[in-house]
């Protein structure tokens, strides 16, 4: 199956998502939030409060109708990179309305890209979430597309960071963060992860991410998730179930930047070009 280059621009109709706060609790133990720190974004009795990286889950929801309609081949789709934003906190629970929009398709001749936009709407009708997913396509190049414009790269500073944060994650945390909404084989099959080049199943790109995001919560806003405007990183290297993840940030005026590398491959970036805005 062949890139659908007429597919540049479609947009979903409207998707209702509706969540409660079991999901949003469900979420943060997938991406590691623990009793002792995070009791607030885990136990009802406090509301919860809800991670802000929460907002990619409802993206899932019209994911699958843009990878559909572009006609790719699932089996070499890889996630490059994702932009999360979000334009006011997030409630335990809600009824959205998610829509997507195929906003790039790009030849790299061996391979292809694809960035898809996804907004989200809260009851009133409000835009809440703006999320963008950028795919790397191995097995889709020569559709006939352009090529993507250079992207620029944001560097971690030339300085100690402000904050360095170590977290274990656990054997089983793709298979606790899956119930999120993302139920890649890559993630749970050995026999799958080893069809496709890898020794044993990978931690999601988007788990990594919420890690990220919690540190930066709590290492430059306070733990206030109204101060996290938005996240945006790279996803270069995989993470595993196992591994010791290494977040380190930078904070600057407004912006936070952001590397995650593991301690078991300290010279590899699994989370690169990642900065978030704050409030």
């Amino acid at each position: 199956m062949a890139i659908d280059k007429d597919s540049l621009g479609y947009e979903t109709p409207p998707i209702a998502f509706g969540y409660t706060w079991r999901d949003t609790v469900t979420y943060a133990l997938g991406v590691g939030a623990t009793a002792d720190a995070e009791l607030d974004f885990l136990y009802e009795g406090r509301g919860p409060k809800v991670l802000p990286t929460f907002c990619t889950v409802p993206t899932f929801a019209a994911f699958d109708a843009l990878v559909d309609r572009i006609g790719c081949d699932r089996s070499g789709m890889v996630h490059h990179s994702q932009e999360m934003s979000l334009s006011k906190p997030l409630q335990p629970s809600a009824e959205l309305k998610v829509m997507g929009r195929v906003e790039g398709l790009y030849d790299l001749k061996r391979m292809a890209m694809a960035v898809f936009g996804i907004d989200a709407y809260d009851e009133e009708g409000d835009p809440i979430i703006r999320g963008e997913v950028t795919l790397l396509l191995l097995k889709d190049g020569g559709f006939g597309g352009p090529r993507p414009a250079r992207t620029t790269r944001t560097p971690a500073p030339d300085r100690d960071p402000d904050f360095e944060v170590r977290e274990k994650v656990a054997p089983t945390q793709a298979l606790l963060y899956r119930l999120s909404g993302d139920y890649n084989p890559l993630h749970a099959d050995p026999a799958f992860a080893a069809k496709v080049g890898f020794d044993k199943p990978i931690l999601h790109g988007l788990c990594t991410f919420g890690y990220a995001g919690r540190a930066v919560l709590s290492h430059a806003c306070e733990g206030d998730p109204s101060r996290l405007s938005s996240l945006r990183g790279q996803f270069a290297k995989p993470a595993f179930p196992g591994d010791t993840l290494v977040l380190r940030g930078w904070n600057e005026e407004g912006r936070t930047a952001v590397t995650v590398t593991t301690e078991e491959r300290p010279g590899e970036l699994c989370l690169s070009n990642a900065h978030a805005v704050i409030r």
